[in-house]
């Protein structure tokens, strides 16, 4: 009992600290998840997985890894940092082999340091494995509770090391079937890459709430979290990947199967909204016409005459745009935004007001002085950032600031691999329309309604994750499993823990 209570006070604890430099409130939008890229059958497979992370580092900048089969041999080569600083000539020459898998790494479970970059990689009795995991899993903790009561020992702490110690202890006959036998096991959000020496499994969660693509380059197989990761490396595109689908790539070619039972899918409404590349095609759209689509609802459900339309950059963009399209008003660039910034290693005193969101975006006086503005966002968080913005605005004499919002309230917390705050943090949760309106100190304030959100995607409305905006969770969250003690010492894993 008193080591389980310990555990639940470790994981009670605040999340380890972030790089010094700008602080995490100069960026107030939900966080990136992660990347994944592999590619089979390619003499260079290492250089076509690190151009293929490239184009995936919008999904996360805190880490990145490459590993890769040498016949039946793993190397490997990960690192903190972005995707040019992790991989200089010398170490990416070091990563050999024709298959292989890679991964950019926001920490949405788990601190950010080396051991949690991704992909992991293992020796065990049948060889050796690596994993590369994006999304989140709710019964991660749980189920690592019941292992390590059970004897494992975990080298991370990141949810994706459950799966491997999944894998490895199964009974199952084939690789692929240890790893279905795995992913039976656990809930959540995945879209997963999991290889040994000769073969790579690609699987998306029954519900598909993360995007994962099938592509071809000639001969050679590549799956990846978006489109622009194909595009870059000119690969065709095939199809996506489906919710509950399981592949597997190896000598023999491509085998699929779905050994999940079918559910309704539930994808991440917020890879329409901010995540996904707006160049990429996922859940069947293009993004940018989705954003688009949100500005052209946000237009009619909340007119205002204005002088022009701006964005809060980049992300907000096509939004932005789609607004003025159909409000007729002119769409401007108020906002330059700094492309080349990246950690600052000194922060001035209090003396520099609103630093951490000057030192990416900087109002140009001679567009917004005087104007009547309505500003395009795609989501309020904590609503810190959004004050900040609108006060660079205010002391460049805008003359009205309209602030519109491209998706509804947030006001709870995401568990399946978007890094959004404790629902107590979101200004959403806390605050009405009017209050938020007043915190901000804009003119006017309006979010996106659910349903227009819904319409703007062209998609089935019913096949989308909303729980950030109205509380319906498709599964459990990591509470639900508090209640229930881990598997004890003496339970024998092969038949209690399939079951969790």
């Amino acid at each position: 009992m008193a080591r389980a209570q310990a555990k639940r006070l470790m994981r009670n604890q605040p999340p380890v600290s972030r790089p010094r430099g700008v602080p995490d409130e100069a960026d107030d939008h939900p966080r990136e998840e992660c990347g994944i890229f592999a590619v089979y059958g390619h003499p260079q497979a290492a250089n076509l997985i690190y151009l293929g992370l490239y184009a995936l580092q919008h999904r996360g900048q805190e880490g990145a890894g490459i590993v890769c089969s040498d016949e039946g041999v793993l190397t490997a080569h990960r690192g903190l940092g972005l995707v040019h600083d992790v991989f200089k000539p010398h170490k990416l020459a070091r990563v050999r082999g024709t298959h292989g898998i890679g991964h950019v790494r926001y920490s949405t479970f788990g601190s950010n340091n080396l051991r949690n970059v991704q992909p992991l990689v293992v020796d065990y009795a049948r060889g050796a494995m690596a994993v590369a995991h994006n999304g989140n899993l709710v019964n991660a903790q749980f189920l690592r509770d019941g292992l390590e009561d059970i004897g494992a020992i975990f080298q991370s702490t990141t949810d994706s090391e459950v799966l491997i110690h999944l894998i490895s202890r199964s009974s199952e006959e084939t690789f692929t079937e240890t790893v279905v036998d795995a992913l039976h096991r656990v809930q959540g959000a995945y879209s997963v890459l999991v290889m040994n020496g000769e073969e790579i499994v690609a699987a998306r969660d029954p519900f598909g709430f993360r995007p994962l693509w099938l592509g071809r380059l000639q001969e050679t197989w590549v799956v990846a979290s978006e489109t622009c990761a194909l595009d870059i490396i000119d690969a065709e595109w095939l199809r996506e990947i489906e919710p509950g689908e399981v592949v597997t790539i190896g000598r023999d070619g491509i085998r699929s199967q779905k050994p999940f039972a079918a559910v309704t899918p539930r994808q991440c409404i917020f890879e329409f909204i901010y995540v996904a590349r707006p160049d990429s095609y996922i859940f069947g759209m293009s993004v940018d016409t989705v954003r688009k689509n949100l500005g052209r609802q946000l237009a009619r459900v909340a007119p205002v005459e204005a002088d022009l339309v701006m964005a809060v950059p980049d992300s907000s963009n096509p939004a932005a745009l789609g607004y003025a399209h159909e409000s007729g008003i002119p769409f401007d660039m108020g906002f330059i935004r700094n492309h080349y910034v990246g950690r600052t290693f000194i922060e001035p005193d209090q003396g520099i007001r609103d630093f951490g969101v000057k030192i990416k975006l900087n109002p140009s006086r001679e567009t917004v002085a005087g104007k009547r503005i309505v500003l395009i966002d795609d989501s309020i968080v904590r609503g810190t950032t959004a004050r900040k913005i609108i006060n660079l605005l205010r002391r460049c004499d805008a003359r009205e600031i309209h602030f519109r919002v491209a998706s509804p309230k947030i006001i709870n917390s995401c568990y399946y691999g978007i890094d959004t705050p404790n629902r107590t943090k979101l200004i959403a949760h806390n605050m009405s329309v009017e209050e938020i309106r007043e915190f901000l100190g804009v003119d006017s304030l309006a979010y996106l309604p659910i349903e227009a959100l819904l319409e703007a995607t062209g998609c089935d409305k019913d096949h989308f994750c909303l729980a950030c905006f109205n509380n319906e969770y498709p599964t459990p969250t990591p509470d639900d499993f508090e209640s229930h003690a881990p598997v004890p010492r003496h339970v024998d894993h092969s038949t209690e823990l399939l079951g969790l």
